[in-house]
């Protein structure tokens, strides 16, 4: 026998069994009760909240010969036909595949002849917004007019499409998000029915992954018991097979966050791409990890409306130590702009970089906002003894005015005595090693410029931070390493750096490019 995937077999088959809907479900038993029952509804909501699965069972309770407390019995033989799908006069459509004007006339002309068993025909009209203007018209009148024993059922995720004119004839209904500890109470449920056994953490995480969906919590949890078939499953587990990160790692991302560690930051983005993690639902849960910090530091009394376990909530009671209001906002800000853009982007990767480059550098940023991350930035770097500019910010026609006083800037670095020939020789060729790197490393380096440090080592120089950075992961620099031993036939050691800002490159560094064209000694 076939498998049935978990949420088709655990499909409420009565009121009873739908979770987190009772404002819905007590109305309809009401009606059905008090004989009050309407010709049109509107049913709409998210995704796997129930919208068709009640339609159904109201269709079953219209029609059932010994109705239970508003509830269909389940045992007549309309329950049972109608359960089966053999019963003719409860019709489904799935409005995004019939949606033109002559699948609504056929509606129409079968509407004229009255059930040949059961009291009502029933209309089930899935993804109803995907009607053409035409089928809108073609249905309004009959909506309009209808015999007393048709009901038409409308379900939709995107109600605002739907026109004013079919709205105003129907009893909508609003179907709720499900909440955490509703879809947790019902994986439970199932799972002790299916002799599975998986761990608490682990069910409320997939609760929470499902994001108010009762059939996208039973699939994930499907797909996590399918891969770990025969074993406990554990929280471990579902994060591994969901792509997702444990809280511990996005602690440990805030705090190289906070240490302005643009380098660690990268290795640990480089970590999770390389474990395969999926980037906007890491990005997601980032979101969430860093609002979490934001209620804790909000108030003293989150525990239940966090729904995190204890052990975390210490965690994050500490964290929010370290991180002021605003600079978490701004983190959330910038985060949350993010999760819109990975929708529909090419290059994730790099816009989740940037995002992390633009926490660790405020000065990337002129919103108003940043300021005071700007300013902690620059205390931190005094306070390390690091030389800095001094920027003093004033407002001006509504905009951010940047001026820029120079001080304790590093002198200049002066050209050793005698430059090694492994490095005259690879400035020479740099150009045509650069056009032979892989996609962005290429991008990034035709805006170097060369230099040479105190030791000999060759230097390349971007732009700004965000240049610097990409260049500088491990991958890339091993890279570059390996395209100037193809061209050159030298090892030679290289560093990354960058421009300060407020400074031209003339002013920090040496232009080994420039030199090569001059008369220079060369070590022998």
């Amino acid at each position: 026998m076939s498998y049935t995937a978990l949420y088709r077999k655990f499909r409420p088959s009565e009121f009873e069994d739908v979770k987190g809907q009772d404002h819905i479900v007590t109305t309809l038993q009401n009606q059905i009760k008090a004989g009050r029952i309407g010709h049109a509804y509107l049913f709409c909501g998210t995704r796997g909240t129930g919208k068709t699965t009640v339609a159904k069972i109201f269709a079953k309770a219209v029609n059932c010969e010994h109705p239970v407390n508003g509830s269909p019995c389940g045992e007549c033989d309309m329950c049972r036909n109608i359960g089966a799908g053999t019963y003719m006069n409860v019709v489904e459509i799935d409005a995004a595949s019939n949606n033109g004007v002559d699948n609504i006339r056929s509606i129409r002309e079968e509407v004229e002849y009255r059930p040949a068993q059961g009291r009502y025909k029933v209309y089930i009209i899935d993804e109803v917004h995907m009607l053409s203007i035409g089928a809108f018209n073609a249905l309004l009148k009959t909506l309009e007019e209808p015999p007393e024993y048709v009901i038409f059922i409308l379900a939709t995720t995107e109600v605002h499409k739907i026109p004013i004119t079919i709205l105003s004839r129907c009893q909508r209904y609003d179907f709720r998000r499900i909440t955490i500890d509703t879809i947790s109470d019902r994986l439970r449920e199932l799972m002790e029915k299916e002799q599975v056994e998986v761990e608490e953490r682990a069910i409320r995480y997939v609760a929470k992954a499902a994001d108010g969906s009762m059939r996208d919590a039973l699939s994930l949890l499907d797909q996590c018991i399918a891969f770990h078939i025969g074993e406990k499953l554990t929280y471990d587990m579902v994060l591994d097979v969901l792509g997702a990160v444990d809280t511990d790692v996005y602690s440990a991302l805030l705090r190289k966050i906070l240490d302005r560690d643009v380098k660690a930051v990268m290795e640990a983005v480089n970590d999770l791409v390389m474990q395969g993690k999926e980037l906007s639902q890491l990005s997601a849960d980032f979101t969430w990890y860093l609002r979490n910090l934001l209620l804790v530091k909000s108030s003293d009394n989150m525990e239940d409306v966090l729904d995190v376990s204890t052990e975390n909530l210490a965690q994050l009671k500490e964290e929010a130590q370290r991180i002021d209001n605003d600079a978490l906002i701004r983190y959330i800000r910038i985060f949350s702009d993010l999760s819109g853009q990975l929708k529909y982007a090419t290059q994730k990767r790099v816009l989740l970089e940037v995002a992390l480059i633009k926490l660790c550098k405020p000065q990337m940023e002129t919103r108003n906002d940043t300021l005071l991350d700007r300013i902690r930035a620059l205390e931190e770097k005094v306070a390390k003894g690091i030389p800095v500019q001094r920027e003093v910010v004033s407002r001006e026609d509504g905009g951010v005015k940047r001026e820029f006083a120079q001080t304790e800037m590093a002198a200049k670095p002066e050209l050793p005595k005698a430059l090694p020939e492994e490095v005259t020789e690879v400035a020479k060729n740099f150009r045509m090693i650069a056009n032979e790197a892989s996609g962005m490393l290429k991008t990034y380096l035709k805006q170097a410029r060369l230099s040479v440090g105190n030791q000999g080592q060759l230097q390349i120089i971007l732009p700004d931070d965000l240049g610097a950075s990409v260049v500088g992961t491990e991958d890339h620099k091993k890279e570059i390493r390996d395209l100037i031993a193809q061209r050159t036939g030298r090892q030679i050691e290289i560093e990354v750096g960058k421009v300060e800002q407020g400074r031209r490159f003339e002013e920090s560094f040496v232009d080994l490019e420039q030199l090569i064209h001059m008369d220079i000694t060369v070590e022998e």
